[in-house]
């Protein structure tokens, strides 16, 4: 009888665990359009976002706010209301978000903190055993050198992709804490795209402004394809190596059709279960995305208000008592490179806290040789997301 005691116990504690990390991944993923949306309103050209990795800091620095001003970054990380499950889901998740011998996915998270500034030790024991993160102390004052060493942890972390995602000129006598994401994912595709069929395609920046571009082409192949007659756009999946990530093309139906698109963007990031093989010939544009993204104007515009607000912000779960501490500067860096290889990419988040001042026959042709929408997922989780405009920029 003991064991059968037993049995139901362990099956239910793995449901649970499940449970939570869907829940993150499902608000990562909800996250995701609404961060798009606010990018896709400033920046005219190409872009790319991790709302992973911005979700991930914030979601640590949420761990340090109390009352109305964690509940607020919760409603716009759409995360749980509750910071236990929060921190569950977290800590289930983040180990399960690595790679594989088929695969490089590396996730790292950084607490840099003011000499002699004592932050509360439930806050340190959250951000080692819930985010996985280690803490060190410098002196910001100096802050030439703890920008060269704070810089120097990202370029690691992210394979030297990303650099100077900290500028010393943003760092003085009253910054006490800095909170780091790093993100770095590199992969092949399940079907690479043969170097032989490589060349020149038009890509229509608008129906007349047209531009030659290096592009990438596969003929008579079956992939994941889906036509949308409601979102007037196609669907396609070009699986990595080992079918755990992959990269969704959204391309809509007409030349101009991208803010059309971008109009109904929590469709496009919907699930699809509708997916399903297609045979096509497929030509898309190699492409290379660098983007700079001042998070803080972001999460204004998603309603966080309180953080960066001196009479506001309770961050006094990090260190003193409300109104001790605020935000000051969130910041993001993302690198992709898409090639007939496969895919590598890169992002860093920094939060900066401061005191207050089908059958086969005739293939079907996919042609992305217009402006479209791409983000990739790994195991469900979307870790990053952009537009392209032109790919020669």
């Amino acid at each position: 009888m003991k064991c059968l005691v037993a049995f139901p116990l362990v099956l239910s504690l793995a449901l649970a665990a499940n449970t939570v990390v869907q829940e993150f991944t499902k608000a990562n993923n909800l996250f995701t359009p609404a961060v798009y949306k606010q990018i896709s309103q400033t920046e005219k050209g190409n872009f790319l976002v991790s709302p992973l990795s911005a979700e991930t800091v914030l979601a640590l620095l949420q761990s340090g706010c109390k009352d109305e001003t964690a509940q607020e970054l919760r409603t716009a990380l759409h995360l749980p209301d509750d910071q236990e499950t929060v921190e569950s889901a977290i800590k289930s998740l983040l180990p399960k978000l690595k790679g594989s011998d088929l695969y490089t996915l590396h996730t790292a998270n950084k607490m840099y903190v003011k000499k002699d500034f004592a932050i509360k030790e439930e806050f340190k024991q959250a951000a080692a055993q819930v985010y996985y993160a280690d803490t060190d102390t410098i002196d910001f004052t100096q802050s030439v050198q703890a920008a060269k060493t704070m810089n120097s942890w990202v370029e690691k972390h992210t394979n030297d992709k990303i650099h100077n995602l900290i500028d010393s000129n943003s760092l003085d006598e009253y910054t006490r804490a800095i909170l780091i994401n790093a993100l770095y994912f590199k992969a092949n595709w399940s079907s690479p795209f043969p170097l032989f069929a490589s060349g020149n395609i038009s890509f229509y920046k608008t129906a007349t402004d047209i531009v030659q571009v290096d592009g990438l082409r596969q003929y008579e192949v079956y992939f994941n394809y889906y036509e949308c007659p409601h979102l007037k756009a196609e669907f396609l999946e070009l699986p990595f190596k080992g079918n755990e990530a992959s990269m969704m093309i959204v391309l809509p139906k007409e030349r101009d059709g991208l803010a059309a698109l971008e109009s109904q963007i929590e469709n496009v990031f919907a699930p699809m279960h509708t997916l399903k093989p297609e045979f096509l010939n497929v030509i898309l544009p190699k492409f290379r995305i660098e983007s700079s993204l001042n998070f803080k104007n972001i999460l204004k515009k998603l309603g966080v208000k309180k953080i960066f607000d001196a009479q506001e912000a309770d961050l006094s779960g990090v260190a003193g008592k409300k109104g001790d501490l605020i935000v000051d500067e969130v910041a993001q860096k993302t690198f992709i490179d898409v090639s007939e290889e496969g895919v590598e990419a890169a992002a860093a988040t920094l939060v900066s806290i401061a005191v207050p001042d089908s059958r086969r026959g005739t293939p079907k042709n996919f042609i992305a040789d217009h402006p479209f929408i791409f983000y990739i997922k790994v195991k469900d989780t979307v870790i990053f997301a952009g537009r392209v405009t032109d790919p020669k920029h």
